[in-house]
């Protein structure tokens, strides 16, 4: 036993078995695109399996109560996580049915600026924009833009990714709103939500130093383009007020509440459900009054009445929720759960003596870092925060902007490569990004220089 509380089982077939349906679920997951399944899937297995040797072991010493309690503590943070990511999420498909991304596109577009230009503007927008927007959706929007104005300069549009793929890692790690494993982070209580601030400049030397090189290798000359128009949905400028509302209404439950940032965010949810209302009754109203004039005229207007009503039907909170992506969703569910049992069993507190015993804390989180490109952040950040290391701020603070840009060094690393993975396919390929890597890890080494010189106060 480790201690009174809990069993060591490292040793046992429990342990060892819960490991090898951890590694063969991430594996499995891992080749989701060759496999057709759902990375979900494994993982959510997986857990289900560890949990369930874990809690009969425990009820063989009489000992299951620990083992539920210690399963209902990972599940409560699970569930924080989720209903952050729920309401997030849904105010970005809020905006996306409000045209509020088309539209920042098309002015993009129309700015009819070079490709020098277009380079250093969409990165730097990226950069902001990933603050308070999931990585995958600035990267996506911005990969629209790209291939909109590139489409006939594969070159640009190869090396435009890139820097997108890198800009929204770097501007992601600057917010607990840009990225899972600054959220973990945050919601963890071990930094405030300002204290993040702290890898501002580490993060834009991330994303400045592989862009500075890359830009030579940008064409010069302006593409052709036609000009488009497009005019926002009626609510759109409210719901952007209601998320900025929201984003100060978790940030405040946190810190003067001290109640979890979820709950700001669920008040969110509500103002947002009730903006949804009242634009609902205008458009009944509205299309009310069109229907009766429509009839007084023999029907001359009941097809643009009718064009009113399916829209009316469009302003549904609950749709929005439905189009989350649950898949990843359930993933992290899988990852935290059986990683947090893999923690119950005893084996991150024995990687943990080896990372954070035998090595300065300094290179365990630069190597942590660097192994995001191959396995997702957040699931490493949550198996850190699992094994409790004594580690300064300064460190934590480490460790996060390492995890947040390490996935940058390969375009597998992070969700923002993959999804420009798929959007600009022929375009952005693994093996043109791999070119570039040795920049990219440039970039990477000289943000932790950066964060030595500016915080070492902190550590």
């Amino acid at each position: 036993m480790a201690d009174s509380q809990t069993l060591d089982l490292t040793q046992h077939w429990t342990g060892y078995l819960s490991v090898t349906v951890m590694v063969i679920a991430y594996v499995v997951a891992m080749f989701e695109d060759v496999t057709q399944l759902r990375k979900s899937k494994p993982m959510l297995l997986a857990s289900a399996l560890i949990w369930f040797m874990i809690v009969l072991t425990y009820q063989r010493h009489g000992l299951d109560a620990l083992a539920v309690a210690a399963f209902k503590s990972n599940l409560q943070a699970y569930i924080e996580l989720l209903l952050f990511i729920m309401v997030s999420m849904t105010y970005l498909n809020a905006m996306d049915d409000m045209k509020i991304f088309q539209a920042l596109k098309v002015w993009l577009v129309n700015m009819n600026l070079s490709y020098r230009q277009l380079f250093w503007l969409t990165g730097s927008l990226v950069f902001l924009i990933a603050t308070v927007v999931n990585g995958l959706t600035a990267g996506l929007l911005m990969g629209a833009v790209i291939i909109s104005v590139g489409k006939d300069n594969p070159r640009f549009v190869s090396l435009a990714c890139i820097n997108i793929v890198v800009a929204t890692n770097a501007g992601g790690s600057i917010s607990p709103l840009g990225g899972i494993s600054t959220l973990f982070v945050w919601q963890h209580g071990i930094l405030g939500f300002t204290e993040f601030f702290h890898l501002f400049l580490p993060c834009l030397t991330n994303f400045l130093v592989p862009a500075a090189l890359m830009h030579f290798a940008i064409p010069q000359q302006k593409p052709r383009i036609e000009a488009e128009v497009l005019s926002l949905e009626p609510g759109a400028i409210g719901v952007l007020v209601l998320f900025s509302v929201t984003i100060i209404l978790a940030v405040g439950f946190d810190m003067f509440l001290r109640l979890p940032a979820a709950a700001g965010m669920m008040a969110g949810l509500a103002l947002l459900q009730f903006f949804y209302f009242f634009l609902q009754k205008q458009a009944a109203d509205s299309d009310s009054k069109r229907t009766d004039y429509a009839l007084f005229f023999a029907g001359s207007d009941i097809l643009e009445a009718n064009s009113q009503l399916v829209q009316r039907r469009n302003l549904d909170v609950f749709n929005k929720i439905g189009r989350l992506d649950w898949d990843t969703l359930l993933f992290f569910y899988g990852a935290m759960m059986g990683i947090g049992g893999l923690g119950y069993i005893g084996y991150l507190d024995a990687i943990s003596k080896i990372l954070y015993g035998q090595l300065s804390a300094s290179w365990a989180n630069i190597l942590i870092g660097l192994s995001s490109a191959f396995v997702d952040n957040g699931t490493l950040m949550f198996a850190v925060l699992t094994m409790h290391p004594d580690i300064t701020k300064g460190e934590w603070l480490l460790l996060t902007l390492t995890l947040g840009v390490g996935g940058s060094l390969l375009a597998i690393g992070s969700a923002p490569g993959i999804g420009l993975l798929g959007q600009s396919r022929g375009f952005y390929t693994f093996s043109q990004h791999l070119k570039w890597c040795p920049v990219i890890l440039l970039g990477y080494f000289a943000a932790v220089g950066v964060h030595f010189l500016v915080n070492a106060d902190s550590f």
